[in-house]
């Protein structure tokens, strides 16, 4: 083999070794973030070279997956409650989940239902028949949407009314694709420029509990120490100061 072909196997072999050891992170992310996280792990792998790889679903479904052993390295739950079922069960790296943003839900409708102004308020007129919500036992923003209603003591008016969605991104979907004319969903959802095109929103009145959002490092994770550094890096006060343009509030 000549000294060039050494050369070139020697750089393939350099080469194919580096890229098998990128580290990759699996992150378990609540519907809400599905704006978001994009964002946040194409800026994360620049500054780290770490490369995040998330999936989506309802906090309900993602811990449950978690504990029936699926291998994810973190969690970020839309509440604390679904990741402190994780701690409970001795999966965690830690002994509290750790917040990580402050949530908000909004109401949403397209600009062509014919719905204004759009209120909470406005639920029980005849004219509003389907409302999508995030099944409430699933998905924190469900959760949400329940209390609010509950407060105003409208859960009987408007039960007739309700679809009920897997979790807050399908919730969008419904009312996006006009099979649900209002939808109780995330400001994260409703502040991308797709939503904000064909939509409008109002946030919901604090009237529901504070959606802090948290996360956790599984326990099983090969990459604890990773683990634990992008979740302090998404608590960072840097990072911390982005939020509000995903339409997230830093962790209080």
């Amino acid at each position: 083999m000549t000294s060039k072909l050494c050369v070139a196997f020697v750089g393939l072999i350099l080469a194919t070794a580096s890229c098998l050891a990128q580290t990759a992170l699996h992150v378990a992310a609540a519907a809400d973030l599905q704006p978001v996280m994009p964002a946040l792990a194409q800026e994360y792998e620049h500054q780290t070279g770490v490369k995040l790889d998330v999936s989506f679903g309802s906090s309900s479904a993602l811990a449950t997956q978690i504990l029936n052993g699926a291998p994810m390295d973190v969690f970020l739950g839309a509440d604390f409650s679904f990741p402190e079922k994780v701690v409970a069960a001795n999966l965690a790296d830690q002994s509290t989940p750790t917040p990580y943003a402050t949530g908000t839900l909004v109401l949403w409708t397209r600009k062509d239902s014919g719905i204004s102004p759009l209120s909470i308020d406005l639920l029980t007129d005849p004219k509003i028949t389907r409302i999508a919500i995030a099944d409430e036992f699933h998905a924190p923003y469900g959760r949400a949407a329940y209390a609010a209603i509950d407060a105003l003591k409208l859960r009987d008016k408007l039960k007739p009314k309700i679809v009920t969605a897997e979790n807050v991104a399908q919730t969008a979907q419904f009312a996006e694709s006009g099979n649900a004319q209002v939808a109780f969903i995330s400001l994260t959802l409703a502040s991308t420029e797709h939503m904000r095109q064909i939509g409008t929103f109002e946030r919901a009145p604090k009237i529901y509990p504070k959606l802090t959002q948290c996360g956790v490092v599984i326990k099983s994770s090969s990459n604890l120490a990773e683990a634990h550094k992008f979740l302090s890096w998404l608590t960072s006060p840097k990072t911390q100061s982005t939020l509000t343009r995903f339409g997230l509030d830093p962790a209080q």
